[in-house]
This record gives C-alpha cells, structure tokens and sequence, in this order.
C-alpha cells in the first residue's frame, strides 16, 4: 500500500495525488467555563470541536469534540504554538492533559497553549460510545479455558458485547485511527492554526505517527512516550504485550519479597509468586466479599505490570488479603480501574482497534496462539485474549492501517522504557527507523509505561531543552537508542522511606493516564 493511502477514505484525505474531494473547515471554538473541577483550578477554558462522522461526507452527520486549554504565559513573542496531548488507550480522555504543561521543568512548558481533548466518542465528546455498562460487573467465569464451558461461556459473553455495540449507530463506522487523526486536524483549524505541536502517550503514539504520515507539514514538535509498533497492530501486539507483562509482574513479586518486612508474603519471587497463584484459585471457588473472584484478581494486579508507582498500594492489598481477610482494599482498587456501570473507554477501545484492521476470525487460531502463549506467560494471557474477543465479531467493517512513513516529520523525541509491558521496546525501535530526523531516548531496565515528566530529571530536563528550544539527543548511528537515562529507583514501600525526584504529577493526570491502561 502506498504511503498514506487510506483505504475506505475520501482520495482528499489519504492521498495527495488523488482528484481533490470534500474538504471539512470547522467552525472557531467557543470557549467557556470547564466542568471538571480541576481544570477550573487550574484556569482551564473548555468547548467543543464539530467534526463529520464520515469526512467523506463533511455535510453529514456530526460528531463534537470536547476540548480545553490552558494559555501560554510568556510573552507573546515567546510563545510556541498549540499543543495537543493524547493520554493512549484507545478510549482514554485527555480533557484534563492540558495541565500537563505545568509539569515540564525550566517553565518550558509556559510557552505552549496546552489543548486536552476527549476522541471521538470518548467521554465528555459527543455521541459517547457505550455497549454494555455493566460487562466488567464482579464475579465473572474464570479466565483460563479449562474446561468447554467456560471457553463457550466467553465467547457468548464476547459475541453478545460485539452485537451491543452494533446499537451505536454510525459511530461504530468511523472511529478508527484515522478518524481520529482527522479529528485532531479539524482541532488544529479550529484553534486557527497552521501547525500543531504534539505530545502523546502510549495509544497516542500511534496517533501522532499516522497524524506524521498523513499531515507530516501541519506537525512541529512532537513527544512521544511509549511507543506503539505499527507493524503490530493489533493482534499480535496483545500476544506480545502477554509475555511482556508476565515478565514485569515477576519483577514486581521479586520486589515485595525484598521487602517481606513490610508486607509478609514470602522472601524469594518465585515464594511470592506461588501465593499469587494460590490465592486465584482459591478465589475462583469462593470470591471475596462475594465480588473479588479469579477475574477480578487479575484485572486489579494487572497496573502494576504497567508502573511501579503502583506497587505499593497493591502490594499492601494482597498482604492485607492474605494476612487479614481485608476484601474492600481488594474492591477498591478494582473499582478505581473499572468504574461500575462504565464501560466508555473499554467500548472505544475495541471500536478503534477492531476496525483499524482485520482480526483473525478462526477461533482455532485464537486458541492455539493463547494457549502456546499462556503456557510461557499465564498472568495476563487469557484475559487479554477475552479483553480483545469482541473483535472476532465486530459489528463493523474493518480497514487498512497506513503505512507510516515519518520522514517527512521535521522533528520528534521518542521515549522508551526498555522493559515497558504496554508497548515493548522493539516498538520505540521501529518508529526511530521510520522517523529518520528523531531521536530516541530510553531507560534500560524500566518498567513503567509512558511516565515521561513523573520526577525522573535525566528525562524530564531533556523533554523541557526540545520544547524550548527544538534541541534533541545527537542522533546516533545504527538502530539502537541515541542516548540513555536511568530510570527512577524501584520504590519505598509507604512510611518506610521517600525517594527525592522532581514533583511529580498530580492525583488527577496519573489517574487520566491510568485510565486509558487496559
């Protein structure tokens, strides 16, 4: 397929060579007061972006696209352009990013007019997707298939999700990626802007390499954290994702066994490790407090493969399980990672990855790449294979994902940790080859994904010089990183010391980012 053409599409939209088509300009955003409490604090203004369901139908049906910002504060011939932030997912909000410029060290970020924004259908954006909101309520059939029934229990439960999402109208039709790239387009000429810098994590990543291919001219500075491998999406990215979790949550056990004064659960890993599984199985015979069964277990220890800023609260939680029958500590961490009766960012997920490409149909294919992977990785496997189920029978029509083509891209720093479970670091390889004027940094031995501008100076310091300035790490010869940090030390368990690193985020952008995990 050629460089950006997209299949499906408009010829205006995906290629250059195409006879010219329709062409959506959008209406001049009317700012007002934000709901959210914070971003009032922070000084926030919020409205909406219209935009076509279909851009090739830019008279048609209509979506709105929930937006805020928070203005630059130098002086006007200092400042540097808007700034659009992606949290990932796909289906995380980032209505509250726009804060995140406070957060770059050196006042580099007080330059910029930060722009959060919801994707199409995606929380405050309207319409919202949602298919059924109670798919994650407690005590579901186990994970792992181990018997006929409950391999034919979750696949009803996936076909019946997928045929609830048929009930959404065209929004389903069009809501792949490249929707969504258009739809920051059409945030960029709202704003009155010929250019956008950009700043994604994880899913957004992947965002701002199509927005790279498909409108290389209307990008200038460009971060991107957690990098998604195009050549992945999105089956076998999961299966990878597989191992790579089941690699990092030994890490985490290995380090709650150095610390067994504190949470008591055994001395070595591989201890550690054994009560993990121990306490699945005994709670897949008798959930806890009747809600927190084998399912369950796994979603609400699942973060912690993802950063160890989380260890500590679900290390306590298991100890407190094990040692005390403490079940509401258990709750409220599945709670906080699975709203009750709120499904939104679980059903665009699957509507953007079930149609930004075909899946394997053959449930045989399914089960055999499931089981081979379960029997080297079983922490995560079956319950990602179920979490992506629904894409076998998508109610939608899936197409082609752009061939991503960054050499265009004047600019672009890509951050990587190297033991990232979310998007391994082979992915952040990849986008340096295919971005030919960025530079990559990564933190050998790291563990948590997208964590850019969370205290690590090394990183932060480096993110603030390219946004001031456009300076990037000397690009190196070969294919591997231009240049290093060391990540952040594993933590302190709670009151028994504190690390000294810069100021991290607040409550309200950790909990944005973590959101948009799966």
């Amino acid at each position: 397929m050629a460089a950006g053409l997209l299949v499906g599409l408009s010829p205006a939209i995906g290629s250059a060579t195409a006879a010219p088509g329709p062409v959506f300009q959008p209406a001049p955003v009317q700012w007002g007061q934000c709901e959210d409490p914070n971003l009032q604090k922070a000084g926030a203004e919020c409205g909406m972006v219209t935009a076509p369901m279909d851009y090739a139908d830019p008279a048609g049906e209509q979506v709105s696209l929930a937006i805020s910002r928070i203005k630059h504060t130098v002086p006007d011939d200092q400042y540097q352009g808007v700034m659009l932030v992606n949290p990932g997912g796909p289906g995380g909000s980032g209505l509250t990013l726009s804060m995140l410029g406070a957060y770059v060290p050196k006042g580099a970020g007080a330059a910029y007019d930060w722009i959060g924004f919801d994707p199409r259908g995606v929380g405050s954006s309207r319409p919202a997707l949602s298919c059924d909101p109670n798919y994650f309520s407690y005590n579901r059939p186990h994970y792992v298939p181990t018997a006929p029934e409950l391999e034919k229990a979750w696949l009803n439960r996936s076909e019946g999700y997928a045929r609830a999402c048929g009930n959404n109208g065209k929004l389903i039709e069009h809501i792949k990626t490249t929707d969504v790239v258009e739809d920051m387009d059409s945030i960029r000429k709202a704003l009155g802007v010929e250019q956008i810098n950009y700043y994604g994590f994880s899913y957004g990543t992947y965002l701002g390499q199509v927005y790279g291919t498909l409108h290389p001219e209307r990008m200038r500075r460009v971060v991107m954290d957690g990098v998604v491998n195009v050549d992945d999406v999105w089956y076998d990215a999961n299966l990878n994702q597989d191992v790579a979790f089941d690699r990092n949550i030994k890490i985490f056990f290995d380090w709650i066994a150095k610390n067994d004064a504190t949470y008591r659960l055994g001395t070595t890993g591989a201890d550690v490790e054994k009560l993990y599984y121990e306490q699945l199985a005994k709670l897949d015979q008798q959930p806890a407090g009747d809600v927190i069964g084998s399912d369950e277990w796994t979603d609400l220890f699942l973060n912690a493969g993802y950063s160890q800023a989380t260890w500590d609260r679900r290390a306590k939680a298991f100890s407190g399980w094990v040692r005390g029958g403490d079940w509401e500590s258990l709750k409220k961490i599945y709670d906080g990672a699975n709203p009750p009766g709120d499904d939104n960012g679980f059903a665009v997920y699957l509507a953007v990855q079930c149609t930004d490409v075909k899946w394997p149909q053959s449930w045989q294919q399914w089960r055999k790449d499931n089981w081979e992977v379960h029997a080297k990785a079983p922490f995560e496997t079956w319950a990602n294979a179920w979490y992506n189920a629904p894409c076998r029978s998508w109610p939608a029509k899936p197409g082609k994902p752009v061939e991503v083509d960054g050499s265009k891209v004047t600019d672009a720093l890509l951050i990587s940790e190297e033991l990232d479970a979310a998007t391994p670091f082979p992915g952040a390889l990849e986008a340096r080859k295919r971005f030919p004027n960025a530079s990559l940094i990564s933190l050998p031995g790291g563990t948590t994904h997208s964590g850019s501008l969370g205290g690590n100076a090394c990183l932060d310091d480096q993110i603030a010089d390219y946004l001031a300035t456009g300076k990037l790490p000397a690009r190196k010869p070969g294919d591997g990183p231009d240049t290093t940090c060391e990540p952040l030390p594993q933590p302190t368990p709670e009151g028994v010391g504190a690390l000294k690193v810069r100021p991290q985020q607040p409550a309200v952008l950790q909990e944005a980012l973590q959101a948009s995990w799966h």
